[in-house]
């Protein structure tokens, strides 16, 4: 009989949340009791192709504005909605979709997240205008945030301990080069289809993907019963928490948009401090709701575990960072250069697939390594960033290539390898099973805050610059803004690093 990710009991299930816990107790950081699912790496490798799918199209779109903007005559306005329409939707739902997975059935979730991104991908290949584009580009975005989660928490539910890492790392692996693959095939299409239309093309390609992962999960995770998928006897207490959900969501929208919109005008950033007051009544209901006696939709006694809001920290500091430096680069050879969307896709090629390997390996090792991988990462990432920013001075003066940057690039490629999947898996490491899917959302929010903020604030310099400076000066700036959080990620990271040492010391003395 085929596993059903919504129904495999687990010990953990039944733990009280009052613990915030989720102890190892075997030797290799699984619980003790736990029996492994036979179909688990199945349902990974369905999960990983619809990961490929979303995070394809999200790198894709990077080198093919131009052609959108010539086949659709789209405005640059229009061109900005293109990427801020997906964000906004995927960032506002990540939260409340993990919720919602965790209590009536993460499989079902999924397959209905991976329909609508793949429905909307058609709708996106065929739009007549640059609003029909946009509507679908919203659709993918709710699809991508609908699914998103529901992986994580499965992932979550189906390994443990060492496993948990490899399968992290395989997750990490399929960023990578899902990554490498996006602009470089984006640049492929506008090549040889061409520009007017290749653009529709870099929509379309997600629909093979998309049919195939819903064929796979519809065949591997086949309910074990006619119940699967609703809520469990166990879970009788909890609901949805709506009025969490709104105020989450909403929250999130007013934090995100004054930096994926910041060309609206100066009353947008008005939008922050009502962010800020959002934020703090959703707090206040959380709290207010489980002294009720209900469940909430996030528990935020899970913020008391340093692992968990640290690891956020984390995640979300080096998302604002380095997300950019693939921006910056692809402006930079297109723009600064004059090269093309297939040049700039190949650079980062290299980077991308070394991340992957690094993903790998630092997945088998995570329960070795620990948080010591994070800070090497980092690290390297600081490494890449100084020695690009000296290809960009030297090609600038006539002495390198740019095409050293194949080589630069690959220590931040390696970088997010050994940060990312590390970083997941002790992040979420003692959150309960029962909070994994709106744990989980809150980690990849914080990314996508991160990504928002660092985006709008590092091109905001970078432009700055090159009005006055040029291209040149412009990438340079940028880049030092990147190494600025990339630090203070480092700083964060140490004092996690030296607190997980300090403990496993005190717990060897005491055996």
């Amino acid at each position: 009989m085929t596993p059903d990710p919504d129904s495999a009991p687990h010990p953990a299930q039944n733990r009280p949340a009052a613990g915030i816990t989720e102890s190892p107790d075997g030797p290799d950081g699984a619980e003790q009791g736990y029996v492994p699912d036979p179909g688990r790496w199945r349902i990974l490798s369905v999960l990983l192709v619809a990961i490929f799918m979303s995070l394809v199209s999200v790198s894709i779109v990077n080198v093919v504005l131009p052609s959108i903007q010539i086949g659709l005559g789209a405005s640059d306005s229009d061109l900005q909605w293109v990427l801020s329409g997906y964000a906004l939707t995927f960032g506002v739902v990540l939260v409340a979709a993990g919720r919602a997975g965790d209590i009536l059935g993460r499989g079902p979730l999924f397959i209905a997240g991976v329909a609508l991104f793949t429905l909307a991908s058609v709708a996106a290949g065929l739009a007549p205008d640059p609003l029909s584009l946009n509507i679908t580009r919203f659709l993918q975005g709710l699809g991508s945030g609908l699914l998103n989660p529901q992986a994580v928490g499965m992932i979550q539910q189906y390994f443990r301990g060492a496993e948990r890492g490899r399968a992290y790392g395989a997750l990490g692996s399929v960023i990578g080069i899902s990554v490498a693959i996006g602009p470089l095939l984006g640049g492929m299409i506008i090549e040889f289809v061409g520009v007017q239309e290749g653009w529709r093309w870099t929509f379309l390609v997600n629909v093979p993907v998309g049919i195939l992962a819903i064929v796979l999960a519809l065949a591997w995770f086949k309910p074990r019963h006619a119940g699967a998928g609703r809520p469990k006897a166990a879970d009788a207490d909890r609901d949805l928490d709506p009025l969490g959900a709104v105020l989450l969501g909403l929250a999130v929208l007013a934090l995100l948009l004054p930096f994926v919109e910041r060309g609206a005008g100066p009353w947008i950033w008005l939008l922050l401090p009502g962010g800020a007051a959002l934020l703090a009544l959703w707090a206040w209901w959380e709290h207010a709701y489980r002294s009720r006696g209900r469940s909430p939709m996030v528990d935020l006694r899970i913020f008391r575990t340093h692992s968990f809001s640290n690891g956020s920290l984390i995640a979300g500091l080096y998302f604002m960072g380095v997300t950019s430096v693939w921006v910056l680069v692809a402006l930079y050879i297109q723009q600064g250069l004059g090269g093309t969307a297939l040049e700039a896709g190949l650079i980062g090629l290299p980077a991308a697939l070394l991340g992957a390997y690094a993903s790998h390996w630092s997945g088998q090792r995570v329960l070795e390594h620990g948080r010591t991988s994070i800070v090497v990462g980092i690290l390297c990432a600081l490494l890449g960033l100084g020695l690009t920013i000296a290809v960009i001075q030297w090609e600038a003066a006539g002495v390198l290539s740019i095409w050293w940057m194949l080589l630069t690039l690959s220590f931040i490629g390696m970088a997010q390898g050994l940060i990312i999947t590390p970083n997941q898996t002790l992040t979420l490491a003692e959150v309960p099973l029962e909070y994994s899917g709106s744990a989980g959302g809150v980690l990849q929010t914080s990314q996508r805050i991160g990504t928002a903020v660092g985006i709008a604030v590092i091109t905001a310099v970078a432009f700055a610059v090159q009005a006055r400076a040029g291209w040149t000066a412009a990438i340079t700036a940028g880049l030092c803004v990147t190494a600025a959080s990339v630090v203070a990620t480092l700083l964060i990271a140490v004092a996690d690093a030296r607190r997980s040492s300090r403990l496993s010391a005190a717990s060897s003395g005491r055996r």
